[in-house]
């Protein structure tokens, strides 16, 4: 299971926030391979579909999640 740190987290209301990702975030999202996590207002995850493969941790550039 992971937590989503969203002071860290770089999308927020809807839109990334960060010159690093050049105003597209493209990292957590893209990188889980079962649709756990989902831009909306904020990034979403959805529990019920995690595998904890980690494969989001690795690919956010802001330290913005982790195992609990």
């Amino acid at each position: 299971m992971i937590k989503i740190d969203y002071d860290k987290c770089c999308w927020k209301d809807g839109k990334c926030v960060s010159s690093c990702c050049g105003t597209k975030c493209d990292g957590c999202v893209e990188a889980c391979p079962v649709g756990a996590l989902e831009r909306q207002k904020t990034v979403v995850f959805y529990s019920d579909k995690c595998v904890d493969c980690g494969a989001c941790i690795t690919a956010c550039k802001y330290s913005a999640i982790r195992n609990l």
